[in-house]
């Protein structure tokens, strides 16, 4: 698994003038079942992907903390939420509270989340792959594929089936 995490950026990079045409159609002409559709590729990408064999994302990139995330999260840890902010959070250079440093400070060396229960939004949607109107979101995706090995399978699956 730490061979194919390693050469994802690269796959990734070969794959994005591709990748980019392939969003570009989409967004101009979604098929009528796309969400459907991208919901049947995402749950069998997820039948046969175990996350806690890679935790690439947790490793690699901090997600977006909004409010709710900061409220549920510090109530768990048992800390007053401007506690929790000072102690994990910062503020990035689109105003958004974000991890102080990655990896995340929740993950345990078994790959297993600390507060999972509670985790961000972001945290619980990613790769985003499974999100309604799917095709408004290449640019995350387009990101995504360098992080996550389901999400860059889950693409080549979508050029397969809607290319």
């Amino acid at each position: 698994m730490q061979e194919e995490i390693n050469g994802l950026p690269q796959r990734a990079k070969d794959k994005h003038k591709e990748n980019k045409k392939f969003f570009s159609k989409l967004k101009k002409k979604p098929p009528k079942h796309l969400d459907r559709e991208m919901q049947e590729i995402h749950d069998e990408e997820f039948s046969r992907t175990d996350c806690l064999k890679c935790a690439n994302c947790c490793k690699t990139t901090g997600p977006l903390f909004t409010n709710k995330d900061i409220e549920r999260i510090s109530k768990h840890l048992k800390l007053k939420p401007q506690q929790f902010i000072d102690q994990y959070l910062r503020i990035d250079e689109d105003n958004d509270y974000v991890l102080q440093q990655v990896p995340c400070s929740f993950l345990d060396a078994d790959n297993y989340c600390l507060i999972y229960d509670v985790r961000p939004k972001a945290c619980s949607e990613f790769p985003h792959t499974n999100r309604k109107d799917f095709h408004k979101i290449s640019n995350l995706t387009m990101k995504n594929v360098a992080i996550c090995p389901a999400a860059f399978n889950i693409v080549e699956e979508m050029k397969r089936r809607m290319g």
